[in-house]
Parts: structure tokens; sequence; C-alpha cells
């Protein structure tokens, strides 16, 4: 996916939070985020929004702080909310291809990294909001559904702080049954079929590889949208074939958390 798809999905993911948010109300409990209400993961989304327009607009090359989160709620919230959105995608957008700063994932340039980081972040998010909701989420896009499972297993995971570890060497497949092309965000060629991922699991980071390498202990199939959403411990894996403990491990070890 190009910069500008993923800021197509971020202007139009936005929305679509505030709106389900709105419709649950602040009390209404995330089924998604065990924990959390509705405010919960307004405030969330809306600190992470403002926290990369930062990194963007003033140009910090390291590491900064976010600003916290605000003592806001209700119609006060959803406003501040959709201002942060609107000025995230208005900063990406007029930002120059070159721009310096801090990014903490590969890509192609870092406004390529905020882009498709803040795509998947607010996609994700907009999700649990719907999940307050009940019923069925809004749909997502077979491409950014693929683009999802790349950055979280050929990024997230192969960092030294995930915790998808196991003791004895073990390998995961994950294959998209709804495509077989893909290129992915970090602007690789994708090997055919692309829609394929081979994960390799040991007592060191895991290795993660486009395409189908091996013989597999455990293989998680099925529509991209399905799988992207199950490998964010937002819904139950489609089909599962082989070892069902590395499921289950990846559902135990792969949160992402803020700190």
């Amino acid at each position: 996916m190009e910069i500008a798809q993923f800021l197509e999905t971020l202007g139009r993911e936005g929305p679509l939070l505030a709106a389900a948010a709105e419709e649950a109300g602040s009390d209404a409990e995330v089924p998604t985020c065990p924990g959390w209400q509705v405010r919960d993961l307004v405030r969330h989304t809306g600190m992470v929004h403002r926290w990369a327009t930062a990194f963007v607009s003033e140009g910090y090359t390291s590491y900064h702080p976010d600003e916290g989160l605000p003592d806001l709620d209700g119609d006060e919230l959803l406003a501040w909310f959709r201002e942060g959105h609107r000025r995230l995608v208005d900063t990406l957008t007029t930002a120059p291809p070159d721009v310096q700063c801090w990014s903490f994932l590969p890509a192609p340039s870092p406004l390529a990294f905020w882009a498709r980081r803040q795509a998947h972040e607010t996609t994700v998010h907009r999700v649990d909001a719907e999940s307050a909701l009940g019923g069925t989420p809004s749909s997502i896009a077979t491409d950014v559904a693929l683009d999802g499972i790349d950055e979280l297993l050929r990024g997230f995971h192969v960092r030294a702080r995930s915790r998808v570890r196991s003791q004895t060497p073990r390998v995961l497949r994950v294959r998209a049954t709804d495509t077989d092309t893909y290129g992915g965000g970090d602007g690789a060629a994708a090997p055919a079929p692309g829609a394929v991922w081979t994960v390799r699991l040991s007592s060191e980071p895991l290795l993660s590889e486009r395409g189908e390498s091996g013989e597999a202990d455990c293989e998680l199939t099925g529509p991209a949208a399905q799988l992207y959403l199950a490998l964010w411990n937002r819904r139950p894996f489609p089909n599962v074939t082989g070892d069902a403990e590395l499921a289950v491990l990846w559902r135990e070890k792969s949160a992402v958390t803020w700190n």
C-alpha cells in the first residue's frame, strides 16, 4: 500500500470510530478490550493521534513522550477526538515526503511509517468501538487487512520486546484465503503467494517472512480481514490446523501494549 492509501484509510476510520463511540455512549463496555469503557478507548486513541502528529509536525528525531490522557468525557471528549484526528490527517497529508522524525518499525520513510501505523491503530480501535454496539463491525478492505498482518508479523513481533517465544523451536503459518498477491507497506516485493507468512518461534525474537517455507507445526487460515482481527486478538482464529497450542500461545503472549 502507498502513503495515499494509508491516509485514505485513516481518514475513513476515524469518523467511524467516533460515530460508534457516540452511539454506544461513554459508559459502554468494550468487549474487545476487557476492562475498558468507550471513554477509555476514545481517550487512548485520541492521545495516540496527537502523539503521532507531534513527531511529524515537530520533527522529533528521538522518542518523545505522549501528553497523557485528557480529563474529558461525553461530547467534549468526542469533539477533542475528532479535532485531533483531523489534525493528524492534515499533518500527514501536507508533510514533505522526506520529513525526518523518529519511528519504530521498518518503513520506506518516517512519513510512510506514521501513515501506516496510524491507519492500523485507528482501524483496530474502530472495531473496538463498534464492538461496544454489538453486531457485525464495518468491513475492512482486504488490502488493508493484509498490510496489517504484515506489520504485525514482520514489524511488531520481530522486535526484542515481543513475548511470543517458544523454548522448543516451532513454525507457525498464516495464510489468507481470499487473495494470492500482496506488496507490503515496507516497500518490499512479496514472493508468490504473497498472502502467506511463515513465522519461526524459538527462545529468541521470532523470525517472520512472507511466503511458504518448510513444514509448519500449525497453520492459521481464513479471509484476510478475519485473520487481521484474530492476530490482534479481537476475534477468534477462523481456522486452525495442526498444533492448536501455538494458536493459544499467540493469544496469550502477543498483546501489543502501550507501555
